[in-house]
């Protein structure tokens, strides 16, 4: 995949890194750019030999969110249809990350600002640089504090009351607090970052590509189950599913064997 906003590779078997390459702005996003990685990612959800996603930003910055330095970024001079639309796009990348069968690791480089924000909360877990810092920002350009899925998805990450305080104020967090509250798996020092990405995407790359997919929907959905008995109604039908694989088999022989298990997803 070849594109003008972003890269492609695939870094180690099974795991595809998808790195935002505007490092001269911080990598924040242009139009274009949100349309390449709407590609990227649907190119990658078909992809049945990736097994983790990375993304990360190229430079010293994850992502600043929209580039506001282009003429009319926000669209005051369009229609509202035509900024209906775009916005629709650029949400729709926050839904992508989430709806990709593939887990996702956001390994956040340097500052993730806005759109950079909501982006990392869309993947199912973030790594930090100790260089690294978040902001809400939409709030501190007379926007809604709630913008590509934020106000859905950080009060699940930090609770409601955190969530307030960084919408409302448009903050910055800087990596230690992000760990504190939460909002960060872990921090290491720039230079391990990737590695470090790498070494835990191979820890979930250990196990059945069926199983970590069905784990991912699982947790999706019954993040907002209605109750208890709807969350096991769910899993008893997921690891029923499981059970018909032949890699359920295979992972039970590789237990008893004490080897390594090799997985085909059947």
């Amino acid at each position: 995949m070849s594109y003008e906003t972003i890269r492609v590779e695939r870094a180690r078997e099974g795991v595809d890194v998808l790195t935002l390459a505007r490092p001269q702005r911080l990598n924040a996003l242009t139009w274009a750019g949100v349309e390449e990685i709407r590609d990227a990612l649907a190119t990658i959800a078909a992809d049945t030999t990736c097994r983790v996603v990375v993304l990360t930003g190229e430079g010293r910055g994850f992502c600043a969110g929209l580039d506001i330095s282009v003429d009319d970024p926000i669209g005051g001079n369009r229609t509202v249809q035509d900024v209906f639309h775009k916005q629709e796009r650029i949400a729709g990348v926050s839904l992508a990350l989430r709806l990709l069968p593939q887990p996702v690791i956001a390994a956040v480089n340097g500052p993730a600002a806005g759109g950079g924000l909501a982006f990392a909360l869309a993947c199912d877990l973030r790594i930090a640089s100790s260089a690294a810092f978040f902001v809400a920002s939409f709030v501190r350009i007379g926007l809604s504090g709630g913008d590509l899925g934020s106000s859905y998805l950080l009060p699940r990450v930090v609770g409601l009351g955190m969530a307030s305080e960084l919408l409302l104020t448009g903050r910055r967090v800087q990596a230690d607090e992000a760990l504190r509250i939460g909002l960060v798996n872990r921090i290491v020092e720039p230079d391990e970052l990737l590695e470090s990405a790498f070494s835990l995407a191979a820890e979930i790359a250990r196990n059945s590509p069926f199983g970590v997919q069905m784990t991912k929907q699982v947790l999706a959905r019954n993040i907002d189950a209605d109750s208890l008995e709807a969350a096991l109604e769910l899993e008893n039908r997921t690891q029923t599913l499981t059970t018909r694989t032949d890699d359920l088999r295979e992972a039970l022989a590789a237990f008893l064997e004490s080897r390594e298990a090799n997985f085909t997803n059947s």
